[in-house]
Order: C-alpha cells, then sequence, then structure tokens
C-alpha cells in the first residue's frame, strides 16, 4: 500500500509525518524545520509565498499576508469573528472569502496551500511521492468546518482518507489507548490562537470525545500581544513582538531573562531584562481564562477531575510553568508532559495513518524499560527523559542550554535509574559536544533518546544553531537483571526523603548563586534610588539566604530565595528603567 502522512493543520503552525521503522516521525522542510508556519502572502504581482517567508511579512504587508486562516474554515460572513488585518469579502450569510493580493480567495484555497508545501516538503525529504493522508481538526469543529478541511487536503492533492479530531489524536501520541476499557482523558490543548479542552473515553477500544470546550480568540497570541502593550519599548512593532516572543519562551526553563536590542533608541543598544514573576504576572489574566472552560467540561462530561485517568497537554503555551500549575490545580494531579506540546498532535495523526495504511500492527512492544533513562544537568542532578515503565518502541527529547558564559561544549552523561541525584545512578556511557562560546542561557542543544523494537538505545546530541551532532548507541539499558532493578528501586524508596531535600536544596542554591550576585550588581547600578528601608530589607534578604546557603536546609533555602525575590522587586523594576 502506498505512504499515508499524518497532518496537523494547526491554527499558528502546521506539521507532516510518516511512520517509519515503527516510528512514527514529523518530517522536516529544506530549512531543517518541522514546524511550518499556517501563514499565505499573496503579492499585488501575483507571487504567493507560504511558511515562514510569509510569516515576515505580517508586519510589511498585513493586508495580503493571511494568517489563522482556520479559524474561518466552514464559516459564513456573520460568523467570523475575528479581528483580521486582510478584508473578509461577502454579505452576511455568504461563505467567507478572503481578500488579498489584488484576488479573492476562499478559506480552503489558502489552507491547500500550505498543505501542498508540506506535501512538497514531504516529498522532497522521502524522495518519493505522498498523496494520502489523515488531517486533524478541533474536536468542536462542525461538519462544514470538517468538510472545508477535507476539500483544502483534495485541493492540495491528497486523498484524505480520515478527518481525526486533535484530542484523539493527541491521546494517542501520548499512548493512552493502552488504557483499560472506560478510562476518561483531558486532553488540554492550549496554543497561539485557540484553547480547548477535551473530555474522552475509551470504549471498545476507540476513543471518543465526550464533552468539549474553549476559545477560538484564546491563545499564546494574547500573551504576546499583553507582553507587548505592558513593555512599552521604544522599538518598532516588528521587533517588540519578536523580542517578548523570544523572551516567553526562554522564560519557560530560566528565572529571567536579558535581551539585547541592537540600535534600539536614537542608535542607542538597549538591553532589556524580564523575569519570569514579571512575565506571569501579565499572563495570569489570559491563563486563568481557561479555568472556567476546563469546569465546564468536567460538568458536562458529568465527571470529577478525581475520576480521570490521565491529564495530557497539548499546544505550545503549555510549556509555561504557570499553565502547568494551574492544570495541577483544576485537575488534582499532575499532567502528563512526555510528549512535545507542538507535536503531539501531528504524533497522533501519524500513529492513526499508520493503522490506515496497515502498517502499525507490525510493531512489536517487545517491552518496557526496567529503570529511568536520562542525564546528567548542571548541578549534578538527574533529569529524567524517558520514565521507568515506558513501553518500547519508545523517543522523547529535550532542550538544554549553557549553564555558564563562555562555555565551549556539553559533557553529556548518559543515567539509568531512580535516585534524585546523578551520581546516585548508573553511568551508561557519556561524550561531549562542543559549540560556540556565548553568554549564559544562549546555547541550545537538543538532546534525543530513542529506544528501538530491539531495546537499544539510540542517543542523539544536536547543536541547534549549526546542525553539530553526535550519536552514541546502548545495548544494555532495558536488558537488565531483575535483582539489580529491584535494588535500584529499592534504593529509591528508602531514601525517597533525603533525595528530595538534596534535589529541593540543589536547585535553589542555583537559584541563589544566580540572585546574589545579580542583587549586589543591581545596588552598585541603582541602588542610591532605593530608601533607607528598602536598602535595610534586602540587606536582611540576602543574609537570609546566605545563612540558609549554609544551613542545607532545602526549605528553609527555598522560602529566603523566593523572599529575597520578592523584596527585590523594586529593585528590578528600577534597572529596567533605567537600562530603559
Amino acid at each position: 500500500m502506498t505512504d499515508i502522512v499524518g497532518i496537523d493543520l494547526g491554527t499558528t503552525h502546521s506539521l507532516i509525518g510518516i511512520m517509519d521503522s515503527g516510528f512514527p516521525i514529523l518530517l522536516a522542510d529544506a530549512e531543517g524545520q518541522r514546524l511550518t508556519p499556517s501563514v499565505v502572502h499573496f503579492s499585488t504581482t501575483g507571487e504567493v509565498t507560504v511558511g515562514r517567508a510569509a510569516a515576515r511579512q505580517r508586519v510589511l504587508d498585513p493586508a495580503n499576508t493571511i494568517f489563522s486562516v482556520k479559524r474561518v474554515m466552514g464559516r459564513r460572513v456573520d460568523e467570523q469573528e475575528m479581528e483580521v488585518p486582510w478584508e473578509v469579502a461577502g454579505a452576511p450569510g455568504d461563505p467567507v472569502r478572503i481578500r488579498a493580493g489584488g484576488r479573492e480567495h476562499r478559506p480552503e484555497e489558502v489552507s491547500a496551500l500550505i498543505l501542498r508545501k508540506l506535501k512538497a516538503d514531504a516529498e522532497r525529504a522521502l524522495g518519493r511521492e505522498v498523496s494520502r493522508a489523515v488531517i486533524t481538526v478541533p474536536a468542536y469543529f462542525h461538519d462544514a468546518q470538517r468538510q472545508a478541511t477535507k476539500a483544502a487536503g483534495e485541493l492540495a492533492g491528497f486523498m484524505v482518507e480520515r478527518i481525526v479530531s486533535e484530542p484523539t489524536a493527541a491521546a494517542l501520541a501520548y499512548g493512552l489507548d493502552r488504557l483499560g476499557e472506560n478510562s476518561r482523558v483531558a486532553v488540554y490543548d492550549f496554543g497561539g490562537g485557540t484553547f480547548d479542552i477535551s473530555i474522552l473515553e475509551l470504549s471498545a477500544g476507540v476513543f471518543h470525545v465526550i464533552a468539549t470546550q474553549g476559545h477560538t480568540r484564546l491563545g499564546g497570541d494574547d500573551i504576546d500581544d499583553a507582553l507587548v502593550s505592558a513593555c512599552e519599548l521604544a522599538i518598532s512593532d516588528a521587533q517588540k513582538l519578536e523580542v517578548v516572543q523570544q523572551a516567553k519562551c526562554r522564560l519557560s526553563t530560566e528565572e529571567a531573562v536579558e535581551i539585547p536590542l541592537p540600535f534600539a533608541k536614537d542608535g542607542e543598544s538597549l538591553v532589556y531584562r524580564m523575569s519570569r514573576a514579571e512575565l506571569e504576572r501579565i499572563a495570569r489574566p489570559i491563563v486563568e481564562r481557561t479555568r472556567g472552560h476546563c469546569l465546564r467540561a468536567l460538568a458536562d462530561a458529568k465527571i470529577a477531575a478525581a475520576e480521570l485517568d490521565a491529564v495530557v497537554l497539548v499546544g505550545g503555551q503549555t510549556r509555561m510553568p504557570m499553565v502547568r500549575r494551574l492544570v495541577s490545580e483544576i485537575f488534582g494531579r499532575e499532567p502528563d508532559i512526555s510528549q512535545h506540546p507542538d507535536e503531539a498532535v501531528a504524533i497522533g495523526a501519524t500513529i492513526q495513518a499508520a493503522v490506515l495504511a496497515g502498517v502499525v500492527h507490525n510493531v512489536v512492544l517487545l517491552d518496557v524499560t526496567p529503570l529511568s533513562l536520562g542525564i546528567e544537568t548542571f548541578g549534578g542532578l538527574m533529569n529524567v527523559l524517558i520514565p521507568r515503565n515506558t513501553t518500547i518502541p519508545a523517543k522523547a527529547g529535550e532542550m538544554f542550554t549553557n549553564a555558564m558564559a563562555g562555555q565551549a561544549g556539553v559533557l553529556v552523561k548518559i543515567l539509568q535509574g531512580e535516585r534524585e541525584m546523578a551520581k546516585d545512578n548508573w553511568v551508561l556511557g557519556e561524550f561531549e559536544l562542543p559549540f560556540e562560546p556565548m553568554p549564559k542561557g544562549q546555547a541550545r542543544v537538543g538532546v534525543q533518546f530513542e529506544i528501538d523494537a530491539d531495546g537499544i538505545l539510540h542517543v542523539l546530541v544536536r547543536d541547534t544553531k549549526t546542525g553539530a551532532e553526535k550519536t552514541m548507541e546502548v545495548s544494555s539499558a532495558v536488558k537488565v537483571e531483575d535483582a539489580a532493578v529491584e535494588q535500584m528501586v529499592g534504593d529509591s524508596v528508602e531514601h525517597a526523603f533525603e533525595d528530595m531535600n538534596d534535589r529541593i536544596f540543589t536547585e535553589a542554591k542555583l537559584k541563589a548563586d544566580e540572585m546574589l550576585p545579580a542583587v549586589a550588581q543591581g545596588l552598585v547600578v541603582v541602588g542610591e534610588m532605593l530608601s533607607d528601608e528598602e536598602r535595610h530589607v534586602i540587606d536582611a534578604k540576602v543574609q537570609e539566604v546566605q545563612d540558609a546557603l549554609g544551613s542545607r536546609d532545602a526549605q528553609r533555602l527555598k522560602r529566603a530565595c523566593a523572599a529575597l525575590d520578592e523584596a527585590t522587586e523594586t529593585l528590578a523594576a528600577l534597572l529596567i528603567e533605567k537600562l530603559m
């Protein structure tokens, strides 16, 4: 049978994948990027660009740059809710038509251009034609929207084998089809343009959406707009949007970021500093709006949060720690974050495509991982990539950065075990990947673990800037003696309290080691602008952190760091004001 690809036709980005040797693989474009912006630009001369090239035209030529076309698929003019810079043509009651580049276009024609690019990228990557596809749509899409999506696929040259709900695809990607009958799953999907919450139930081996809620105009774009308004940077709108998007992404893993702005004002270069606390203060009202939708979905499904068997996260905004905390609070359990939030729906669509193609049943799930697999991170911590008891084949990855300025490489130490500290786990291997020295937090190194059906662990480390990479195979990752597994698991239980205390202390110490010199430098720069009382409070909180560092009391240090963070809010604001 011919290939069937899986496609996530997203509001903000789109992806395409195919099952290869039993693994769902997402295909990259000629630039090596898997995420394709769902943007089309129509020039007045008739030229059409799609993807990243089109996205660059949003600020330069907004009237002819179509984005978020998914929101108007299958809609009529009087149903169109979105405020857009491009013109919507037609009378109330007529199907939406978009006027751009001096011509009118149906939404499915615009979507077809995006799908056509994905098709071309896939064919370039595979070296053969692909003509059959599974395409995902939101659970709330009605029949006209689904038919419009199918029509877009056909216009792009695909035979659309099936239209699949996005939450169902996400559940497949997370492997939730292995849950028992009548299992219930919540899929919290917070993307760039929209928010959806769906409750699914597994019945007779098939997921059914039993309740769905959401908002078609609630997403990461709203957070970006709020940040732009709050920052009031004296730079162009295009540069401002790019700055806040970069800051937002980095603050998912960093407590604070400094963003250089060359020639930002009157030819003068500036450095803009933003903290995660500031981001969360601005984003909180937007993120909180998802709470009501979640509660209504549970009420519609007539179940309590405690009755759910799993909660999974989809969409780029779910990387934000604040979003994950909110989800944990609403559902009373930690969400499953084992999949890449931007890629889960596409992975699920690819798995569904493989089922239809009749190839997925050839995958033999030989075993499960007996112990967790991960790498050592700064401070001697164990960072788990593939948890214990994960069914294989399995694949997981994460992005890391440099912990120190001027660092010229990274030592990847592959670990196996259940302890919190790297020193207490087994080392399976290690190798070094050099990269260009740069400021702290600027390097981007991707680490991917993949266990194949034969139980062999493949480790890939790539410098995303240069594309340089190294690989290693470990054949002993799955073949571990039962006695050794029992000993490791037993030790993890026996030392659980002290291990967690060590981890919390190490994480708090890393934060303290970053905060103390930053506060000292801040006092040198703007200390004279503080009142005597404010200065005294900061000095006292600094002393508390220093005393806590010597105590080895994890909770004390954590509280002291939080108190110093709060006490220096005015100092941080003065620094930003001075830098501006």
